[in-house]
């Protein structure tokens, strides 16, 4: 599996500190398909989820399709990151 440069995360880090929608769905990817990171379902959740919020209907569509595989307990605590996030940025 190809992975990202850790440039690209980092560069996408601060993109998304300035509310980047493109920059939040692309963390998602990121972390929902482990380039260059360990995958992280809760993680991706939440920057879908911030990417949603900003508009991103393809953030949206893919926030669904994880949700289907998580539990509830993962799904809280994604969006308890989020709104944590949001209050930082």
């Amino acid at each position: 599996m190809a992975r990202a440069e850790h440039g690209t995360l980092e560069q996408c880090e601060l993109a998304a500190q300035a509310g980047q929608s493109d920059a939040l769905y692309n963390l998602g990817l990121i972390y929902s398909t482990g380039s260059g990171v360990d995958v992280d379902f809760v993680v991706a959740h939440k920057w879908f989820n911030l990417a949603a919020l900003r508009g991103s209907s393809n953030a949206q569509d893919r926030r669904s399709d994880m949700a289907r595989e998580m539990e509830p307990s993962q799904i809280a605590e994604a969006q308890r990151q989020a709104r944590e996030w949001l209050q930082q940025h």
